[in-house]
């Protein structure tokens, strides 16, 4: 019986959070203190961003998604099954889009600008990578299943995509790593939000994933229950993360983190089919991708902008919010949409 405790999803779960949690709240200071000593001047600050930025942040170290990845990665180590391909597939985006925005943030550290990899070529790179890992997930997944996309609030409802699931898939991942990037350019506001939608999806995944199926609202995708343990690691990752980037923050995330973040929450929606449900509880990220979208867009038209500064936590700062009320309005924002996101699992007329 209690071999049958220590195997279960909850308790792995449990020890996974805790473990990340722990070795990220250990290693943090130590790790701040090595990137201060080797990235001199640190993250370069936007010329053209918030003045108050030159100011306050100028001189804080980045690469801080090294310490989630770390913490988070030891923990998946000990605590997840090594031999479930959903796993597998999550774990290869997550250190693979992890490389890219380390990739990219060593660039802009080491030669003390803002530009770094160009945009094209980071896209491919990030398109390359998330065809292999839809090409393990599908294999992995069910036929009747594979390339179906579950829609939230109906019993029982998928949309077969049938092969066009496949680029539908690769926009997900790469959208959603994208957009997680963008969101993170205030203190604890990227961190935060991808706190709370990983806590989201290990609940889906659970359900999604064990005998929880049959009473929620939900397609059973058979191994998908793994994941929950894997987002437990996770979010204690970003919460020992958050401790150093709590204003005014020690460490910035950088692409490092927000690349690796966002590219595994739009993979872990790819295993679970709930693509649509992460438009929701990921709504937040949707919104700061869409703003700068409109912003280039427009510009490139008109020649005037239609926010004040772009993605759109700049323009609120323009607006004179302070930075923790933009952030604590962020997050509260995105507590209640990750609510709405949950209650798809509710079924209905039941």
């Amino acid at each position: 019986m209690l071999e049958n405790i220590i195997d279960s999803i909850g308790f792995r779960a449990l020890f996974a959070f805790f473990t990340a949690l722990i070795l990220g709240l250990s290693f943090g200071s130590k790790f701040i203190a090595f990137a201060k000593h080797h990235q001199g001047k640190g993250q370069p600050i936007r010329e053209d961003g918030p003045k108050s930025h030159l100011e306050t942040k100028k001189g804080t170290p980045t690469m801080g998604g090294l310490l989630i990845i770390g913490s988070s990665l030891v923990s998946i180590l000990l605590w997840c099954s090594l031999t479930n391909a959903f796993v597998l597939s999550a774990l290869f985006i997550y250190l693979i889009y992890g490389l890219i925005g380390f990739a990219d943030d060593y660039i802009k550290v080491s030669k003390n600008s803002s530009l770094a990899i160009t945009g094209p070529h980071r896209l491919m790179m990030e398109f390359g990578a998330s065809i292999l890992a839809i090409g393990l997930i599908s294999y992995a997944t069910a036929a009747e299943t594979r390339f179906a996309m579950s829609i939230p609030y109906f019993q029982n409802l998928a949309l077969n995509l049938c092969w066009f699931y496949i680029p539908f898939a690769m926009f997900v991942i790469v959208g959603t790593a994208n957009s997680v990037n963008l969101s993170d350019g205030l203190d604890g506001l990227a961190g935060g939000l991808c706190t709370i939608a990983f806590f989201a999806f290990m609940l889906i995944a659970y359900a999604c994933g064990t005998d929880f199926s049959t009473y929620v609202n939900v397609t059973p995708i058979a191994g998908s229950g793994e994941i929950a343990v894997l987002c437990a690691a996770v979010i204690g990752g970003c919460i020992s993360f958050l401790w150093f980037n709590a204003p005014p923050a020690k460490i910035f995330m950088g692409d490092t983190g927000s690349l690796a973040l966002g590219g595994l929450l739009g993979t872990i929606a790819v295993i679970t089919k709930h693509e649509i449900a992460l438009a929701i509880i990921g709504g937040i990220f949707v919104i700061e991708a869409l703003s700068d979208i409109i912003q280039v867009f427009w510009y490139k038209r008109t020649k005037r902008r239609v926010f004040l500064m772009a993605p759109i936590h700049h323009h609120f700062e323009q607006l004179g919010w302070k930075e923790t009320t933009v952030v604590l309005r962020f997050w509260l924002i995105g507590l209640q949409l990750t609510i709405i996101g949950l209650l798809s699992l509710c079924k209905i007329g039941e």
